[in-house]
């Protein structure tokens, strides 16, 4: 009987370490594959971690910018009303009276204004961006200059569209100020 359990005690050995090297051979692919997709997932997250330094430096950047002219425009606020400051008292009773009014008003934006401002500068920018791309994509004959802009280089034509936006919002500024009426008093009263 001993020797009859000897004998399958060889086979069962060599059975089971054949089973065993499967299974470790299908449980290392297995790691493999789930290494390969952890790999990929790693690869995306890092993509992913780039876009968004991307992302942070740009924003970073345009807050440094805001930050920067919020700064000098209050510089230069201060440095208007101190001329305001320095020029009223050469002024009459009635204009320094006008004048401080004027002033008064100003200093009152509301947010409905501030809003209306914003869209205007939103629509002049969308405007100049679509004239831009409606120059023809294909060169037109000699001679021949689109229709809606005037002939001029490529680096003046750039510098026109800005000046033309700019102008027409100086002119809707100055439609809706309510300066431009205190200074035209101001010219007919001098005048008298």
């Amino acid at each position: 009987c001993l020797f009859h359990g000897s004998s399958h005690l060889p086979q069962q050995l060599k059975f089971t370490t054949s089973d065993s090297c499967d299974r470790i051979k299908d449980e290392f692919q297995l790691l493999q594959a789930q290494y390969h997709s952890l790999k990929l997932e790693c690869d995306k997250l890092a993509s992913e971690k780039s876009e968004m330094q991307r992302h942070y430096v740009m924003y970073y950047e345009m807050s440094y910018g805001l930050n920067i002219e919020m700064h000098k425009q209050a510089e230069i606020v201060k440095r208007l009303n101190g001329i305001c400051a320095q020029v009223l008292p050469y002024l009459s009773q009635e204009h320094q009276q006008q004048v401080l009014g004027a002033i008064e008003r100003a200093k009152q934006v509301t947010a409905p204004e501030l809003n209306s401002i914003i869209r205007q500068q939103l629509q002049a920018h969308q405007l100049s961006q679509l004239q831009a791309l409606a120059l023809p994509l294909t060169p037109l004959p000699v001679g021949l200059q689109p229709p809606s802009l005037p002939a001029v280089s490529a680096g003046t034509g750039l510098l026109s569209l800005s000046a033309l936006g700019s102008q027409t919002h100086l002119s809707k500024e100055d439609k809706n100020g309510h300066d431009g009426d205190t200074h035209q008093e101001d010219d007919g009263e001098k005048s008298d």
